[in-house]
């Protein structure tokens, strides 16, 4: 399984949403400039996550996207899953004809199993970490970098 641009780009563009959404609704303008990814494709994004209700859109003067979930009910699968990103390391695409479509090679590839069951140790893994968990995780690492920063500051004024 690879997972492609849509997939990090949309799980890199909630945890944006979620850090900043007690300041109020979040622009796509604001996520599109902070992680240097196409407003064109945070649009499209935002288009399917907001059909699946893991966010809403807020119109009008100050208006943008909040989380339609608390941060702790979304999960990286249901992100990836909302942006139509395939979960699935088998060749055929989970449907079991791994050596083409004719009747004489309608089986299963010898691995077919072993990627099947990835397949599924992914979708746990995935559905076990919340958006919390990841924003929690970038305020911790920003707590860990505060002080670091500070000191360059402080030695940059002194010189």
């Amino acid at each position: 399984m690879r997972l492609t641009t849509k997939g990090r780009f949309a799980v890199t563009a909630m945890i944006d949403l979620a850090m900043r959404q007690h300041q109020g609704p979040v622009t796509l303008a604001g996520i599109s400039q902070r992680q240097e990814i196409s407003l064109s494709y945070l649009e499209q994004l935002f288009g399917k996550l907001r059909r699946h209700e893991i966010v809403e859109s807020v119109r009008g003067p100050g208006g943008g996207y909040n989380l339609a979930r608390r941060a702790e009910d979304i999960t990286v699968a249901d992100i990836i899953i909302a942006v139509d990103e395939p979960i699935d390391a088998t060749q055929c695409g989970g449907k079991g004809n791994c050596h083409g479509d004719g009747e004489t090679h309608s089986t299963r590839c010898m691995t077919h199993d072993l990627w099947a069951t990835l397949n599924a140790k992914m979708v746990d893994y995935l559905d076990s970490v919340s958006l919390k968990d990841l924003v929690d995780q970038q305020k911790q690492k920003m707590a860990e970098q505060k002080p670091v920063v500070l000191m360059q500051q402080r030695t940059h004024q002194a010189a």
